[in-house]
């Protein structure tokens, strides 16, 4: 059964329904019927040969998508049109074959009474696992010259000479109007077979056309189509004929199937395969998410992703195989330089392999940046684990070099370095998974390092993610004390978010860690002021009022004067506003605003400012109010 995507699923295509009648004043392309004058309105229309039809075409039920390429087929199959063909290329599973087969059906009988297909592959993907094909492979050059003999009506071919057939075999050509397709031309050897497949098709009469598929793009003189994706309609299209025949896919949800294409990045056969696996009494899945994990642990004899990308590996260099290491990392796309960091090989080489890389559609280019899609991510961190392991390394320990200066506490909430980081946080954000599974230590200096970054430039998912894990690593060290951070960490974060009971549930955790560590009064505080936001959250002013209290005697018991004791007076004064006691509230402001140009604390200032130009908002004292923004506008942008 074929589609968008390789014809190579089935056991037997041949044998199937289906596929278009070339005599019917319309043709059914994907879900779309459009008339046939149309598909083939490229051609020029000389009067039909007087040849014997003869097609060996497989049949197909249903295929979708690929408009624009079969309108370039179609330009390129004019007699008319210089070349020999076309030459279609793209990873395995792509929709090569499909495409192929599809354009052969539509190609006028005027211009090609005779199509034969000729197959070079070797095996094929079922739900079951990869399956060699004994009957239907050409195993060389001279055997596929010789079943085209076969085709053409001459068996004699075959019992001459080898080195003489290919002549044979094109003066047989040469008064008829025949198309040719070679299917899965890699299969030939590199350096002795494929050379000769060209050099005959570069002999081919003026009449004849051909039509190869190559997961290599390979340079000859004909039209060159690099196949990607299927686009997400046409890929839905085809779960819908699966799951015709399926009735664990037909149960699927809408958002499952978008899941399933999102997953396989559109390529046909990993979604048939996918699908097989539903209902299938090997791998035991039943929902997607059951098949994609199965994927992801496949056994060596059902592995799709070492059937669609395995043969790729012996086509890598050395320079090529560490940017790819590189990029397993990478969620976002990457830039040139870091590449080429983490590779340890130079800006220029680097390049060149990610340019070839490419251009093999192995990668995703996206503005100067580069991408590795995930299936071919997994797939070689399961082929090559020593080297992906290197590349991590390399990056981790690039990461935490970049982070260092953070790392000291008078110097994380340096704002002139957050642009610059932000601008290799994509970096920062690979080498993260890394941190969380290396050494402690670098653990915990990493989030610390990232703390006043992450709030400052919005990230809080991230923040939150970083505090949480490592929050379990600390408890599992029993470093309470370090436990104790990382839950008020996570506790700012769930503040931002307005989140009361999870900033509640945060606050107790903090408070217990730092009781068993024994930590001091100014943890203490910390604990107690974070519970107070969270009843502030839920509205439970007087019990939030009580708290942010008793957290500023502690904070005073410290030190009586510091950026503590004014953020203490902050919070106090925003209750005291939210409860209408402005009186009280602008005291505590102004307390809050006094301490804090004392201690040069140049967070705090702007912020005072700004809550007492909201107050006098509220009280509509409109001088006031525009007094005090004016007078923190300019401060607030120089804090970033």
């Amino acid at each position: 059964m074929t589609h968008g995507g390789e014809m190579d699923f089935m056991t037997d295509v041949t044998n199937q329904s289906g596929g278009i009648d070339l005599k019917a004043e319309e043709v059914r392309v994907g879900a779309d019927v459009v008339g046939r004058d149309k598909i083939v309105q490229n051609y020029t229309q000389p009067a039909a040969p007087a040849e014997r039809c003869h097609n060996s075409l497989p049949n197909q039920p249903y295929f979708f998508g690929r408009k624009d390429e079969l309108q370039r087929i179609a330009e390129a199959l004019d007699p008319e049109a210089q070349g020999w063909g076309v030459l279609i290329s793209g990873p395995g599973g792509i929709g090569k074959t499909a495409l192929a087969i599809r354009a052969g059906h539509l190609a006028p009988e005027a211009h090609f009474p005779i199509k034969i297909f000729l197959s070079v592959k070797v095996t094929q993907l079922t739900p079951q696992g990869p399956e060699k094909l004994e009957d239907f492979m050409l195993p060389n050059y001279i055997a596929l010259l010789s079943e085209l003999a076969c085709e053409l009506g001459d068996d004699a071919i075959a019992k001459m000479d080898p080195n003489l057939r290919a002549n044979e075999v094109r003066r047989l050509l040469a008064d008829k109007h025949a198309l040719l397709i070679i299917d899965n031309l890699e299969t030939f050897d590199e350096k002795t077979e494929r050379p000769r497949v060209f050099q005959f098709l570069s002999r081919l009469p003026r009449l004849c056309k051909a039509l190869v598929t190559s997961r290599r793009r390979i340079d000859t003189p004909a039209e060159i189509i690099r196949l990607d994706k299927l686009e997400r309609d046409d890929a839905l299209k085809l779960i819908v004929c699966i799951a015709e025949r399926n009735r664990y896919v037909a149960k699927t949800t809408e958002a499952e199937r978008v899941e399933l294409y999102e997953i396989t990045r559109g390529n046909p056969l990993l979604i048939e395969w996918l699908a097989g696996q539903l209902g299938n009494p090997k791998s035991q899945c039943r929902t997607v998410a059951d098949a994609c994990h199965f994927m992801e642990t496949a056994p060596k004899d059902n592995d799709p992703l070492e059937f669609v990308f395995g043969d790729l590996l012996d086509t890598f260099t050395e320079h090529e195989t560490a940017v790819l290491a590189a990029l397993t990392y990478f969620t976002q796309p990457a830039r040139v330089k870091w590449i080429a960091e983490i590779a340890q090989i130079t800006i220029t080489q680097a390049e060149t392999a990610l340019e070839d890389l490419a251009d093999r559609s192995v990668l995703v280019l996206e503005d100067r940046k580069y991408l590795l899609p995930p299936l071919t991510a997994t797939f070689l961190r399961h082929a090559r684990p020593e080297v992906i392991a290197m590349a991590g390394n390399s990056l981790s320990d690039r990461v935490y070099t970049l982070l260092s200066p953070l790392m000291d506490d008078n110097r994380n909430k340096d704002h002139g370095r957050f642009p610059a980081l932000e601008a290799e946080w994509p970096k920062v954000a690979a080498a993260i998974p890394l941190l969380l599974q290396g050494d402690y230590i670098r653990l915990q200096a990493t989030s610390e390092a990232l703390t006043f970054f992450h709030e400052y430039r919005g990230h809080w998912d991230e923040m939150l993610a970083l505090s949480m894990e490592a929050e379990k690593k600390a408890v599992a060290a029993r470093d309470w004390d370090k436990a104790g951070w990382e839950a008020f960490r996570s506790g700012r974060v769930h503040r931002l978010r307005w989140q009361s009971a999870e900033v509640l549930a945060c606050a107790n955790r903090a408070a217990v860690y730092w009781q068993t560590a024994q930590a001091g009064s100014r943890e203490q505080a910390l604990a107690i002021k974070l519970r107070g936001t969270g009843y502030q959250l839920a509205k439970e002013y007087s019990a939030a009022l009580a708290a942010y209290r008793q957290g500023l005697e502690l904070y005073r018991a410290c030190e009586l004067e510091s950026s503590d004791v004014a953020n203490g007076l902050n919070s106090i004064a925003r209750v005291e506003q939210l409860l209408g006691d402005y009186v009280a509230a602008e005291r505590d402001y102004c307390e809050a605003l006094r301490i804090a140009k004392l201690v040069n604390y140049h967070e705090g200032i702007p912020s005072y400012l700004g809550n007492l130009a909201g107050l006098a908002l509220v009280q509509e004292n409109w001088p006031v109010a525009e007094q005090f923004a004016r007078e923190a506008l300019p401060l607030a942008e120089q804090v970033g």
